[in-house]
């Protein structure tokens, strides 16, 4: 499990093949199957092979961390607030102001269920086994945000796309800075949550 080509065909399968094959069309119970066997192979693998320790680090540096998420979420929030108002203005804030209810409960499903399996397969999973095969930063970090933007494929969605490979290029900077994966999922479960908040939750599948 750690020669190259058995990583290189790894990342293949993995990053590549299983999310371009979400996006056709066959039945969602095998896409089930298959993502729930390959969650399984991360976690068994940054266990057993790369004998990765799962606890939130005593030496976070909290403030850089937090001052980074802010201002980057106040350019987010500005531009999406812009974008809803001049593209889509029925749905800014539709989901907050009628239903706050249904919007807490996505939201803690959404950090919780959703973000934290994805931290740990594009960030922690994909930089412990493949790093040391890519020794430029910006070269890795580009293949990162890729990776995870064509994971958002079967939305079929430019616009997602678009948002999740800027969004992969913020996540991997993160877990470069600070190699956490408690960290990261914050600042994803963040900017996130904070999309669906603004109307946009129709677009990453949220219901509405």
């Amino acid at each position: 499990m750690q020669s190259t080509v058995y990583k290189l065909t790894e990342f293949f399968i993995i990053f590549i093949a299983v999310p371009v094959s979400f996006a056709i069309a066959y039945p969602i119970w095998i896409k089930m199957m298959i993502g729930t066997i390959g969650f399984i192979y991360v976690v068994f693998v940054l266990f057993r092979i790369e004998k990765s320790v799962f606890k939130i680090s005593p030496n976070i540096s909290w403030k850089p961390f937090l001052k980074n998420t802010f201002y980057q979420l106040i350019v987010i929030t500005v531009l999406t607030i812009i974008y809803m108002y001049a593209v889509d203005r029925s749905n800014l804030f539709v989901v907050l102001i009628n239903k706050p209810l249904q919007w807490l409960i996505l939201l803690f499903v959404y950090s919780l269920f959703s973000v934290y399996p994805q931290e740990l397969i594009y960030r922690t999973f994909f930089f412990q086994r493949y790093q040391s095969l890519i020794k430029s930063k910006r070269l890795i970090i580009l293949i990162n945000a890729t990776v995870f933007s064509l994971a958002h494929l079967f939305f079929g969605n430019v616009l997602v796309m678009g948002f999740t490979f800027i969004g992969g290029l913020l996540f991997a900077l993160t877990f470069l800075k600070t190699r956490s994966t408690f960290l990261v999922s914050i600042e994803h479960a963040i900017y996130g949550c904070w999309l669906f908040t603004v109307g946009m939750g129709a677009m990453l599948g949220f219901p509405s």
